[in-house]
């Protein structure tokens, strides 16, 4: 070999040797996914693609659904964790939970967790700790009490106002226990609880809500009235005359009054970023939990117009996005 040639090729050794390694057997991925959602999916695959991880060829990615059961979430777990992937990927609170429990060794990184350290998954932010990290929805201000101040400003004198929780989930418990009390406190406003675990349910709710006399309402955001429910809740809301306050851009879409919350597509874009990190040698115990940067404002006109609310023009000018 002559000298140049030699110099180049240890040279390509030495700047990429995981591309080298990667072009080899391929890393394995395993994704839980609480629900379909493709859009976001996609971007998180388009993350990794920019990274050099293509699905096919140098990644294979084991994908599971739980199809909005929160039921089906640990034993999908289970099953992933017994393929033995490199590193396992999972975008709500109830799926980090579960891949938590379901493996203590293989690296996680979780998406849109709104309180990792008050579910027990990392230690702390700065230092999680053990095999799990990734992006949460946790901003250094009450996010609870953001989305209450948002509402209020689009329906003046609201004093009264309906939470609609799900039980079953983990993070609503922990709202529950420690968020609500203290935006209650700060705010001066009452904040009544209803709770749906079914479909059945969020009939009921909504009609205790109205029956309690709840200016508004506030959908803290599952599983079942992101998904499997979206329509229905938000019929259930015009139905009862109940303006309602979301986190996800989908729920605007389907006709929902206004959403408020972090954006979930740059959260899973970054959280492609902790992969590559991952599958190059990083330790999920070293990557800091990194919070939301980027939050959506979206309302929806028609939506406003039918429950005969007046959109102010500071709201309307902050809007990412208004539906006519």
């Amino acid at each position: 070999m002559k000298r140049r040639e030699f110099i180049a090729a240890s040279a390509a050794l030495l700047v990429s040797p995981w591309r080298s390694w990667a072009q080899g057997t391929p890393r394995r991925i395993g994704y839980l996914d609480p629900f379909l959602n493709f859009p976001l999916y996609k971007v998180w695959l388009d993350s990794l693609r920019d990274h050099g991880w293509i699905e096919g060829k140098n990644l294979i990615i084991d994908f599971r659904n739980a199809e909005g059961h929160p039921q089906r979430l640990p034993p999908l777990a289970t099953e992933l964790v017994a393929l033995k992937p490199d590193l396992l990927v999972g975008p709500s609170p109830q799926v980090a939970v579960a891949l938590k429990s379901a493996t203590a060794t293989i690296p996680i990184v979780f998406v849109a967790v709104a309180d990792p350290v008050g579910l027990g998954l990392v230690q702390s932010l700065s230092r999680p700790g053990g095999n799990i990290t990734g992006l949460s929805t946790l901003v250094p201000e009450d996010f609870l009490e953001k989305r209450l101040e948002i509402l209020r400003e689009l329906v003046p004198g609201a004093s009264k106002i309906a939470l609609l929780v799900n039980p079953n989930n983990p993070m609503h418990r922990l709202i529950l226990a420690e968020y609500v009390p203290r935006t209650a406190r700060n705010t001066g406003v009452t904040l009544t609880i209803v709770e749906a675990t079914t479909a059945e349910e969020l009939d009921i709710a909504f009609a205790s809500a109205a029956a309690q006399h709840a200016d508004a309402i506030i959908d803290i955001g599952d599983p079942l009235t992101i998904v499997q429910e979206a329509p229905r809740v938000i019929a259930l809301a015009a139905k009862h005359h109940l303006p309602a306050n979301y986190q996800f851009r989908s729920q605007a879409a389907a006709g929902g009054l206004i959403v408020y919350g972090p954006d979930f597509a740059d959260l899973l874009r970054r959280a492609g970023d902790y992969v590559d990190k991952i599958l190059r040698g990083a330790k999920p115990a070293d990557l800091p939990v990194e919070q939301p940067t980027k939050f959506e404002l979206i309302i929806n006109m028609k939506a406003a117009k039918a429950l005969g609310l007046t959109v102010p023009p500071s709201l309307l000018v902050r809007a990412d996005e208004v539906i006519e």
